[in-house]
């Protein structure tokens, strides 16, 4: 998402990409600035959210009456085409009308006088950067394209952390025994770094959905200026990614009534959505236990510190030796969120790692059996979880020493 205080120095504008959210919030921000700049008299609206043709073909001649109409008062105006959802490949924006009409305001935009004040906007979803329209604004004006972030992206939790950041600063609270009304009496809010970690891991690179956990969180903690962990735990939204971990979670902290329980909710779950499976919750479960034995592993090697807080040890994975890692981004600890990574450092105390070993062994034949047995899934998951939880800690010492296995390079991993 780029700042909202970028300007445009064009008149033209074409804000658009996949991140919906980013784009209504600039475009959104552009048209009030400009708004403000020409005097807020004559601006025109337009939506161009539609459903057929005929719903295209009216905002369309909306949009160039709009154009064609002068400022009031000899002054600027502005004219937004919101929303336009008929850009792209899609049914609509194939028709045969709507394309040779958006090519003929392609040809107006050339012609248009630029100094008769009209500035115009147009933020929209998709779009085809083959046609003429969107060729034609990338000459005269201006692109803005949000792609938005994606797990596949390297930064996308530290781009997400530095939003959530600023979302916050904006935000005030009163200072103790002063009037909140009061502009003396207020103090921007801050986010510590596990409350900050625990809120972008559990939201995920949805930028939407961080602003509405970010205002939530902001009117819980009322006029306190530190937002904590706890904070988040008890009133922000885990997304639905997110609460599948809640299984793989109670695992690393060895609770097994916990364990169960989640399992429970999420065998439930699976009954009313098709994307989730058994097979898929296993293999978060294998997931849980390498992240634990790959942050073992980094301990082992001098990498990190086992008694780092989230901030040390967050700074000490850049120092990572990365030709030392796996290429392949499963087996990878730096393709983690560094809060995962953390909480599995913290959570590894809980298992020697002959156990967290013996643990993957364990979920192996579980895939098996879930694979080619006629076995209740539910009950091949409880049996395994049951196993490696329950088993006796009284051995943990003994069955650390002497073992070792590099999960950079073991095959059972």
């Amino acid at each position: 998402m780029p700042p909202a205080t970028s300007k445009s120095t064009r008149p033209l504008v074409l804000v658009c990409g996949e991140d919906e959210f980013a784009v209504k919030q600039r475009a959104k921000v552009l048209f009030q600035q400009w708004s403000a700049e020409c005097g807020g008299f004559g601006d025109d609206t337009i939506d161009g959210s539609v459903s057929n043709g005929g719903e295209a073909m009216a905002a369309l001649r909306k949009f160039r009456e709009a154009m064609q109409t002068l400022p009031f008062f000899g002054s600027a105006k502005v004219v937004w085409l919101r929303d336009c959802n008929f850009l792209g490949d899609d049914r609509v924006s194939a028709s045969a009308l709507v394309t040779e009409t958006l090519a003929q305001i392609a040809d107006e935009l050339k012609a248009f006088d630029w100094n008769a004040g009209v500035r115009v906007l147009i933020s929209a979803g998709k779009v085809d950067k083959r046609r003429t329209f969107y060729k034609t604004v990338e000459k005269l004006g201006t692109v803005e394209n949000l792609a938005g972030w994606s797990v596949e992206d390297k930064d996308w939790a530290e781009q997400a952390e530095m939003w959530v950041r600023k979302a916050v600063a904006a935000n005030v609270s009163s200072r103790s025994g002063e009037s909140p009304n009061s502009r003396s009496g207020l103090q921007a809010k801050q986010i510590d770094e596990d409350a900050l970690a625990a809120l972008v891991s559990s939201v995920g690179p949805n930028a939407r959905l961080l602003a509405s956990e970010v205002e939530k969180v902001c009117l819980y903690v009322g006029d306190r200026s530190q937002i904590t962990a706890a904070d988040v735990a008890a009133i922000c939204t885990r997304n639905k990614t997110a609460r599948a971990f809640a299984v793989a979670d109670a695992l690393g902290d060895r609770d097994l009534p916990k364990l169960l329980k989640r399992l429970d909710e999420e065998l439930w779950d699976m009954q009313f959505d098709r994307d989730k499976s058994e097979i898929g919750l296993l293999y978060g479960l294998i997931t849980k236990v390498r992240a634990m034995l790959f942050a073992r592993e980094m301990v082992r090697e001098g990498w990190v510190k086992a008694d780092a807080d989230y901030g040390r040890f967050k700074a000490s994975l850049d120092r990572v030796p990365a030709d030392q890692l796996p290429a392949d981004r499963r087996f990878n600890p730096l393709a983690m969120h560094p809060f995962v990574l953390h909480r599995a450092l913290q959570q590894s105390r809980n298992y020697s790692s002959a156990e967290l070993i013996r643990a993957m062994n364990i979920l192996l034949e579980c895939n098996r059996r879930l694979v080619s047995s006629g076995l209740e899934e539910s009950l091949v998951l409880q049996q395994a979880l049951a196993e490696i939880v329950g088993a006796a800690r009284s051995s943990r010492v003994s069955s650390e020493r002497g073992t070792h296995v590099g999960p950079f390079s073991g095959s059972a991993l």
